[in-house]
């Protein structure tokens, strides 16, 4: 056998190496924990691009999985966009349902800001797949359906304070549309400024809808609109 100067046995260098190294094991997923990284794979690439320039090739790319399991976990990307948009729903919807908790109007109104500028802060992924338009979801599967959800909660309260103040609770639902609106699309604008902070933003909302609301007229009439002679 050759020998290396100095009387070193190459054969036994080269053989070392190999003999001390161990295979590695690569680490497999179980069903549920793979479904789990598609789904937040798939969240962050809607939320990128939205759903038509979303591929399914893209998202098993950044999973390093096949096609075949996208399919096999969601029939494909409809399957898997819909889930994302289901958790997405239910997650706002649970975070605006724990923050209001005061008994005050005007302070359920300041939970209710700062709830949904907290998801977009926190969870800006997940709301810009909801606020995303797509040809699939319909009225009772993206943020127009959550907001919608929440002008109805804060419908029961304006109706309370109108009949209490003289107003006519009718035009609860209205008003609850216009205040719930009102924060949902500044949530919108504030998603890309991100500036003021969140608690400034949810201040000035708050300000401008309950300083109108407290003087609010029984029989509002537009000025710029003539009334017959």
């Amino acid at each position: 056998m050759a020998q290396a100067p100095g009387g070193e046995n190459t054969g036994a260098r080269r053989a070392g190496p190999a003999a001390d190294a161990k295979p590695t094991s690569r680490v497999r997923m179980s069903a549920a924990q793979r479904r789990e990284q598609l789904i937040a794979i798939g969240r962050q690439v809607f939320a990128e691009k939205g759903f038509d320039a979303t591929s399914i090739e893209e998202v098993a790319a950044r999973a390093r999985v096949s096609k075949p399991m996208i399919y096999e976990h969601f029939g494909g990307k409809e399957g898997l966009y819909a889930v994302v948009v289901d958790r997405e729903v239910r997650a706002l919807l649970d975070r605006l349902s724990t923050a209001l908790t005061a008994g005050h109007p005007r302070e359920l109104l300041e939970q209710a800001a700062l709830a949904l500028l907290g998801y977009i802060e926190e969870e800006t992924s997940g709301f810009r797949v909801l606020v995303r338009e797509s040809p699939l979801m319909s009225a009772t599967g993206n943020f127009s359906s959550v907001m919608n959800d929440v002008g109805h909660q804060v419908e029961h309260i304006l109706a309370a304070e109108f009949s209490g103040r003289g107003y006519d609770p009718k035009l609860a639902e209205l008003y609850s549309q216009a205040l719930v609106g009102m924060v949902a699309l500044t949530g919108r604008w504030w998603l890309e400024v991100r500036r003021p902070r969140k608690e400034t933003v949810a201040a000035h909302l708050v300000n401008l809808a309950w300083n109108g609301l407290s003087h609010l007229e029984a029989g509002p009439g537009l000025i710029t609109v003539r009334k017959p002679g």
